[in-house]
């Protein structure tokens, strides 16, 4: 019993860290896979980068969206899910 007491201080820790750091995160990964995968045709986007468009084409791992200044192949991951969220809230 004495040897559980000097390892649950140890053991508290860890599963503050898994409760605050670690499940939040895999948690918004998911989000990111999911709004990934929902992407179609038609959609307007935002970049991480800023650039705004709206997508033409898709591929399995890329995209080409549109802009005001021609067509730019882009990787699913470049989207952003916040500022795209936060474009198509206003709209």
């Amino acid at each position: 019993m004495e040897q559980i007491t000097k390892f649950l201080p140890f053991i508290l820790i860890f599963v503050v860290m898994y409760l605050f750091m670690f499940r939040p995160q895999q948690k918004k990964i998911k989000q990111e896979k999911e709004f990934e995968s929902g992407l179609k045709v038609g959609d307007k986007i935002i970049t991480k980068s800023g650039f705004h468009g709206k997508i033409t084409e898709l591929a399995e791992t890329t995209v080409i969206i549109e802009t005001m200044s021609g067509k730019l192949k882009l990787e699913r991951s470049a989207i952003s899910l916040e500022m795209t969220a936060a474009l198509n809230k206003k709209a």
